[in-house]
């Protein structure tokens, strides 16, 4: 399942993408007005379909713009079919085109096959609402200023903001985290979440949820 964002003037082709995508149990967000997509979370998607004839702001201009904001796919979809437009498409940094009018199958295939591609990539960046996690660089920031966490308390922010909403027992972040040869045992993990809380707790971020009985998850 993906967090997929359509963004096209037509309601028809909208519906058609939302009907397809679902299927394969995706969860679609669809906007209308392309102006809009600028005050959307463009974190939150894994995944970002932009039609590229639009008005006010077409989807090439959108993609320039939020290329740098955003490390997921970005695919066009377009009834140009001229190689010089495309070429000016994935020189902005899209990923791929899907050509109007396309079938059901091919859109589908298509995004799955995007989606997959992405599992077994590491990506260098990944946005949760307004936490800013650099994979690269193993850094976090909210609101773009870094947060000074130690090695240990990044890897475990990494490891639950990727399985965001997905619970883990304190046994279990220590496993995935420190490995067998550990020099600590479980009971760390929760000192280690009290710390992480209070370093977030002062840009105003309540990240990590605790579930009673059973441990904790990213809920951002």
């Amino acid at each position: 399942m993906a967090k997929i964002l359509a963004v096209d003037d037509e309601p028809a082709i909208l519906a058609l993408i939302r009907s397809a995508l679902v299927t394969d149990r995706h969860l679609v967000t669809t906007i209308q007005d392309s102006t809009q997509v600028r005050q959307a979370n463009l974190g939150a998607y894994d995944l970002i379909l932009l039609d590229v004839m639009m008005p006010g702001v077409d989807g090439f201009t959108l993609c320039k713009e939020i290329r740098d904001a955003v490390d997921c796919p970005i695919l066009f979809l377009t009834a140009k079919t001229l190689e010089s437009d495309l070429l000016y498409g994935l020189g902005l940094g899209a990923d791929d085109y899907i050509m109007k009018p396309f079938s059901i199958g091919a859109l589908r295939a298509r995004i799955n096959a995007h989606l997959r591609r992405e599992t077994r990539e590491r990506r260098k960046v990944l946005y949760l609402e307004h936490v800013h996690f650099n994979l690269s660089g193993r850094e976090l920031s909210v609101y773009g200023n870094k947060v000074p966490l130690t090695k240990s308390e990044y890897d475990i922010c990494e490891f639950l903001a990727r399985s965001r909403g997905q619970v883990f027992s304190k046994e279990q972040i220590y496993e995935a985290v420190f490995g067998f040869s550990g020099e600590s045992d479980s009971s760390a993990i929760t000192e280690h979440i009290k710390n992480i809380r209070a370093k977030l707790g002062r840009t105003d971020t309540d990240a990590i949820e605790t579930v009673w009985g059973i441990g904790y998850k990213w809920k951002l």
